[in-house]
């Protein structure tokens, strides 16, 4: 190839005469198979960019189809909303520990003697499903009554680690299986309220299977992780978590770092959380609604998802 460029003598001339020919053939081969491979290229960009367009508009309208419902279908009925949260009762599981009781309710006025009929109730603040103030675990974090009303209505995402969970109790959600469940439902919105269903639901009935303590008295149930409720606050700007077991630590946690974590970034948590497998993994919002106790660090909230009706 370098001859059929080189510069050659005229046998009769003496003088040097150039051959491009073979070239310029080439060269015009080369552009044929650049334009070809670039084409070629191009033309596979574009299948997949309108592929992840289509999949991103997707679940855009998914999502968008929850955000059109109106208050007054809320009031009429014409959407689905489901009750999250658990009765309470003196059967209701509760945290372990001296100065944790369970739930008590007494009558103190009836309408045969007063005629009222009325109670009183007594428990702790962090009983059945309820909401964890920043402040329960970082000082300096907004307490129960100084959260924002804003950040009590969000849209929510249901991450499922059944399958996990029910091969290790102690199974703690990573950042991997965010990102899977990212990759198979599109991006958590921001500021959503990320709910970690666990399956831990189906024990409510039963103190000591809830607990799942050992002979040493550590319990076994599952949780978020460390670094998956750090992704979630730097990545997702989440307004809170929520799980359907006692903790968003996992059980045998003595750290109780996904606390610090959450609280510290000025976030709350929900605990006790019911029916998650009565939710889509997506499109629907939450309503948080807590009792309001002067500094409280936590308390009884009652708590709906709101979803579309299906036709």
């Amino acid at each position: 190839m370098l001859n059929s460029i080189l510069p050659k003598i005229d046998s009769q001339t003496g003088s040097k005469v150039h051959f491009y020919p073979l070239l310029r053939q080439q060269q015009k081969r080369s552009n044929g198979q650049t334009q070809f491979a670039c084409f070629f290229f191009a033309s596979v960009f574009s299948v997949f960019m309108l592929t992840v367009s289509a999949r991103a508009q997707d679940f855009v309208a998914k999502f968008d189809s929850v955000r059109s419902v109106t208050l007054e279908q809320l009031a009429t009925g014409d959407v689905q909303l489901v009750d999250l949260t658990h009765e309470l009762n003196n059967k209701s599981p509760f945290w372990p520990g001296d100065d944790y009781q369970p739930f008590e309710l007494k009558t103190i006025a009836t309408i045969e003697k007063n005629g009222v009929l009325s109670k009183s109730f007594a428990m702790p603040e962090h009983f059945g499903t309820h909401i964890d103030a920043p402040c329960h675990f970082e000082q300096g974090q907004p307490s129960l009554e100084e959260i924002k009303p804003t950040d009590l209505f969000a849209p929510g995402v249901v991450l499922d680690i059944l399958m996990a969970a029910e091969a290790d109790p102690d199974y703690r959600l990573t950042v991997a299986d965010v990102m899977n469940w990212e990759q198979a439902n599109g991006p958590i919105p921001m500021r959503a309220i990320v709910l970690l269903k666990t399956g831990w639901n189906r024990f409510w009935d039963s103190n000591v299977r809830y607990r799942n303590q050992d002979l040493q008295g550590k319990m076994h149930f599952p949780g978020f992780s460390a670094e998956a409720a750090r992704w979630l606050v730097k990545e997702r700007q989440i307004r809170g978590v929520g799980i359907d077991t006692l903790s968003i630590d996992h059980g045998p946690s003595k750290d109780f770092i996904v606390h610090h974590v959450i609280n510290g970034a000025g976030r709350y948590g929900l605990e006790n959380v019911a029916q998650l497998d009565k939710l889509p993994a997506r499109n629907f919002f939450l309503i948080v609604a807590p009792i309001k106790i002067t500094t409280g660090t936590g308390g009884p909230t009652r708590l709906f998802a709101v979803l579309p009706r299906n036709k």
